[in-house]
This record gives C-alpha cells, sequence and structure tokens, in this order.
C-alpha cells in the first residue's frame, strides 16, 4: 500500500526488531527505535518536519503492567505532544491526525444509541486505564479545536474485534458503530484498518467525508 507510492515514512516503534524485514531497511523507511513518551521536543520535531498525516495505532499491552502501569494515559499525551510538536515543525501547515480507536468509545457529539446494561459495563470499563485512556483520546481531538483553532486536523478511526489477515478485503464505514460491541460484535481485520487509514490520508474527497468524525470500520 503505502510502500508503492513515493511517500516517505517516519516510524517510531519500541523495538525495530518486530518490524517485517522488507520495512526494517526500505529507503523510504526512516525508522526511530523508541517509546514515543521518551522523545525529546527536538526528536520529536524533526521527526514531524515536513510531516502531512500522523497515524496513531498506539495501544496498551495486555498484561498487569501494561493494564495498570505507567504510562497509563499513553495514547491521550502522545496525541498532545505529537499534535503540538507538529504545529512546531509545520507553522501554519495543516497535518492530518489519523488515530486508531475502536467502538467502544462513543462519539459524544453524535446521539449514538447504548442500552443501560451497555452503559453499566462501559462505566465498570472505566476502571481499566486503557479504556479511559481512549476516550481521553478520542475527546483531545474532538475538542482540539473548538476553542483555540489550530492547523491540525484529525479523524478517528474506530474498528470492531481486530483480527489478522494477509490481503484487503472488502469492508464498510459508518458514521457510527452498526452492532452491539459487547453482545454483538463484529470483525475488522488489521490490514483493513491501516487500509482505510491510508486512503484517509491520500484521498482528499474521502478526507473531506471524514474529517473532525469518527468512523466505524467493519469487514464487508
Amino acid at each position: 500500500m503505502i510502500l508503492d507510492s513515493e511517500d516517505h515514512l517516519c516510524v517510531v516503534v519500541r523495538s525495530r526488531g518486530r518490524l517485517p524485514k522488507s520495512l526494517q531497511n526500505h529507503p523510504n523507511i526512516r525508522v526511530v527505535e523508541k517509546a514515543l513518551l521518551d522523545l525529546s521536543e527536538q526528536e520529536l520535531n524533526e521527526a514531524l518536519t515536513d510531516c502531512e498525516a500522523i497515524f496513531s495505532c498506539l495501544g496498551h499491552n495486555l498484561t498487569w503492567k501494561g493494564i495498570f502501569g505507567e504510562p497509563r494515559r499513553l495514547v491521550t499525551q502522545a496525541a498532545q505532544r505529537l499534535c503540538e510538536s507538529a504545529q512546531t515543525a509545520n507553522p501554519g501547515k495543516p497535518v492530518k491526525y489519523i488515530l486508531m480507536n475502536t467502538v467502544s468509545v462513543r462519539n459524544s457529539d453524535l446521539n449514538e444509541p447504548r442500552s443501560a446494561v451497555y452503559k453499566a459495563i462501559n462505566s465498570l470499563l472505566r476502571l481499566l486505564p486503557p479504556h479511559t485512556d481512549n476516550e481521553q483520546a478520542a475527546d483531545y481531538l474532538r475538542l482540539l479545536n473548538r476553542n483555540t483553532p489550530t492547523a491540525i486536523e484529525w479523524a478517528v478511526v474506530r474498528p470492531d474485534g481486530l483480527i489478522d489477515a494477509e490481503e484487503v478485503t472488502p469492508y464498510d464505514i459508518f458514521p457510527s458503530p452498526t452492532r452491539n460491541p459487547l453482545f454483538n460484535p463484529g470483525k475488522t481485520s488489521r490490514i483493513n484498518t491501516a487500509h482505510f487509514m491510508h486512503q484517509l490520508a491520500c484521498d482528499d474527497e474521502l478526507w473531506k467525508t471524514w474529517k473532525g468524525q469518527m468512523p466505524a470500520i467493519y469487514n464487508r
């Protein structure tokens, strides 16, 4: 997908060795092996210079330390730092921030129906730092330009039931979830999610459709 184009990428990863070998030494990819929140302001600004789009796929490891340890606000703090640095590195230039989140996070700008049972369970999920972090990250972007206009444009992509797949397959996009993520979850492949996020960055008409929204994506 992205590697077939002439785009140049800067990829920040905790472990370079976990990347496919084809990406580790690709001429169009610069790999920064470091936790994103450990990057200095200078390192972050250098990574974001001339940046047109930021893809955030951060998440918490499903271990006791990953769920309850620091940083508990990983996704939110990353969004805040990246948005601030992007404006410093690219003054006055619009930058797209595309966040991969989850259908379990509600878009508060829309009247997304949730049953009483779902609301009760969701309240319990908020006891887990990763769920709260996902909600706060989405809200940070949602409210980003309300009081202080910025050059950051955003979209929050909400997959359901992430699975692995080898190839991109047909998928559907909706403004809000069409299934109950707790009692009737759908499936979304990681590669389909990545494909849609890439299309958002490259297709201006698609971006106009979903900019400032939180589309839900499902495998067809």
